[in-house]
């Protein structure tokens, strides 16, 4: 089993892609109750197939309006990942749960949690590597919360997920058109809490910023001449 050390991985959010061009900076932000009806935009967006490959099955919307209604900001941990209008372009939930409730992993830990990860990113977002971001602060939390062994279930078919798993080293099981990964998480240390830390603040001053540009260009748009400009 593969241990991953993502400790370096968090402050630094490199702008440059593997092939040296610019890519826009990826600031991944923990949500709250404040965010659960932006949550539900986003989620209300995807199509049959990203559904599909979010849920496991094309939840209709009232099932998707259902599950964002019932996620708990106090036991689960959900990351987002804002566009300059405030819209969601990826959101990451992390789902903590006793070991001994996992028929897959209840053997694989002595820790007393588990962790599972579920991802989804806008179809216009796609490329920017915002799913693999949203994994690397799932991993940092995991670590800081004490919980070594983080968990993603997909189906077979979600080239996205497994190439998370894959690039993170997880171990890959697949059975009747589904995958199993899981990942052994080394402890946390004073870096990862730092690491959290910074990236959280740096993610809010980034959601502040936009937050006031949209409403200072709105606040502009409303001045006497700028009607229909």
């Amino acid at each position: 089993m593969k241990s991953i050390d993502l400790e370096g991985l968090m402050p630094h959010m490199s702008t440059i892609n593997a092939s040296g061009a610019d890519r826009p900076v990826v600031r991944v932000k923990e949500l709250s109750e404040r965010d659960r009806r932006r949550l539900l935009m986003h989620f209300l967006a995807l199509d049959d197939s990203d559904r599909l490959l979010r849920f496991g099955t094309v939840l209709p919307d009232e099932l998707i309006t259902r599950y964002v209604q019932k996620l708990d900001f106090s036991r689960d941990t959900v990351f987002g990942v804002y566009d300059d209008n405030l819209r969601l372009l990826g959101v990451g939930h992390l789902a903590f749960t006793a070991r001994e409730t996992s028929t897959v992993l209840h053997n694989a830990t002595l820790k007393a949690r588990i962790a599972e990860f579920g991802v989804s990113v806008s179809a216009n977002a796609r490329g920017m590597g915002i799913g693999s971001r949203l994994f690397e602060r799932a991993a940092i939390r995991c670590r800081n919360e004490d919980v070594d062994t983080l968990y993603m279930h997909c189906l077979s078919s979600n080239q996205t997920m497994i190439h998370i798993a894959a690039k993170a080293g997880m171990k890959i099981h697949r059975e009747y058109g589904e995958a199993d990964a899981y990942l052994k998480l080394q402890p946390a240390s004073p870096g990862t809490m730092l690491a959290e830390a910074m990236e959280e603040q740096f993610a809010t001053f980034d959601y502040g910023f936009k937050a006031n540009t949209k409403a200072a260009l709105k606040w502009w748009n409303r001045l006497p001449g700028r009607k229909g400009k």
